[in-house]
């Protein structure tokens, strides 16, 4: 057999290689018993070897066993080519797991038959489905296993999912004390809007050894924000001040809020910290409605009514400055648009506070009748321009012996916190104006009216 009458056909990509290099063989350019790769891929490689002399005189003949050697490659490597694509194929189906087979419902007509895709009304199920690819049951019959994290079919066991996120609602985050147990929560606190940054950060917790303290206490140093140790310590503050007169959280809160747009803003620039709070406090009382006096606040804080005055002033253009450039609110000021701040705390907003503290046996009429009271006395023209803490001592004063559960001048001035004779002054003018202020509707008796203490 000659070399032109070689069985070579390449039959892949590289066909055109092939007849190039044995061009080159019949050329004598390449010996012909060297050792010749045609292709250099996972699809063949076909091997001559063991030709005839370089003599070109002579002829080569190729022999029966490097004939078939070539024919037991080419079929190994048929042999490949369908286990890759078989290989493939199991890979494609491991990955495409949770898509279902493609489903088309059949709309029922009347008399329970299925009735035409193309007939009017019909409408395709366009929800991606989860179904058990050996089962094929529709309904699926699934099963989440909330422990292994696996969906499981309910008829044959078969899991067709694996690693599914709990959509269920989050664990505590802290652990029993009592129990000695590992903390349960799996994603932390929530986001505190009043801090600033992400707030993702990495612990450190101490060990026993002292180079774990010491990386510790490293990686608290370079983790830990400045500004939000800050802004902790005087949410603390406030948290105790508004905790020790008896303030709500919605206060406190307010209170928080109100400092954070100082921090923001540099407001609290050359100012002392504890000024700033205490005026936040103040703020937050009258936006929420519940009335303090810069003598409460002074009682409280420690901090002069005259600084807490002047901080207040600067408080109050600030945040209309900040309502006028944000009509729709100022950040995390949600109350803005409601406060109102040349306000002041009425003589009729302490009553009800003063009442609940004196305790009285029916607290609740002598409540109204002093806030009634109270809301007349500006027609009382020598009341003008007094305290609204002893105009309101005065009208509680009158409303009790209205109501005959009297209280001294002394008990209600301890409450109050004014004197004595401050209230007995303020009551002589109510005194004076009592045939206008006191109504019927209240049910006083007209003994009672008479028996009123003239000082």
């Amino acid at each position: 057999m000659s070399l032109d009458s070689l069985p070579l056909q390449p039959t892949s990509r590289h066909s055109l290689a092939a007849r190039k290099i044995v061009v080159c063989i019949r050329r004598n350019e390449i010996s012909r018993n060297c050792r010749i790769d045609f292709f250099q891929s996972n699809f063949a490689t076909v091997v001559y070897e063991s030709f005839e002399p370089r003599d070109p005189a002579q002829t080569s003949e190729p022999t029966e066993e490097t004939y078939q050697a070539v024919v037991n490659k080419r079929k190994e490597l048929r042999r490949r080519r369908k286990e890759l694509r078989r290989r493939r194929k199991v890979f494609d189906e491991i990955n495409n797991i949770y898509t279902a087979k493609p489903y088309k419902p059949k709309m029922l007509g009347p008399n329970g038959a299925a009735t035409d895709e193309n007939a009017e009304g019909f409408k395709d199920d366009l929800n991606c489905v989860v179904m058990c690819p050996d089962c094929k049951e529709y309904p699926p019959n699934l099963v989440e296993e909330f422990s292994s994290g696996d969906m499981v079919c309910g008829s044959c066991g078969l899991v067709v999912g694996d690693k599914i996120i709990d959509t269920r609602s989050e664990w505590r985050t802290f652990a029993n004390d009592d129990q000695g147990n590992d903390d349960p929560s799996r994603v932390g606190d929530a986001v505190n809007p009043l801090l600033n940054g992400s707030q993702l950060e990495t612990t450190i917790a101490f060990g026993d050894g002292r180079d774990s303290k010491q990386l510790a206490r490293l990686q608290n140093k370079s983790q830990n924000d400045k500004a939000s140790k800050s802004l902790m310590q005087a949410y603390k503050e406030i948290g105790a001040f508004c905790d020790s007169i008896n303030l709500g959280k919605n206060v406190s809160d307010a209170a928080k809020h109100i400092f954070k747009l100082t921090y923001d803003h540099n407001f609290m620039k050359g100012k002392p910290q504890e000024a700033v709070i205490a005026g936040c406090i103040f703020i937050a009382c009258r936006q929420t409605g519940v009335g303090r006096t810069f003598r409460e606040i002074f009682q409280v804080t420690h901090v002069s009514k005259k600084e807490i005055g002047r901080v207040f002033k600067q408080l109050e253009s600030f945040l209309q400055k900040i309502k006028e450039e944000n009509p729709r609110g100022a950040g995390s000021l949600s109350n803005l648009d409601g406060y109102k701040a040349s306000a002041s705390t009425s003589a009729e907003d302490l009553c009800t506070r003063f009442c609940s503290n004196l305790n009285f046996r029916n607290a609740q009429k002598i409540e109204n009748v002093s806030r009634a009271l109270a809301r007349k006395t500006s027609s009382v023209s020598e009341l003008a321009g007094r305290s609204p803490l002893s105009v309101a001592a005065a009208c509680i004063y009158m409303a009790s012996h209205l109501m005959k559960e009297s209280r001294t001048s002394k008990e209600i001035a301890s409450v109050a916190g004014v004197s004595d004779g401050t209230i007995k002054t303020a009551y002589r003018f109510l005194y004076q104006a009592r045939d206008r202020l006191i109504e019927k509707e209240w049910g006083a008796d007209k003994k009672a009216i008479d028996n009123l203490p003239v000082n």
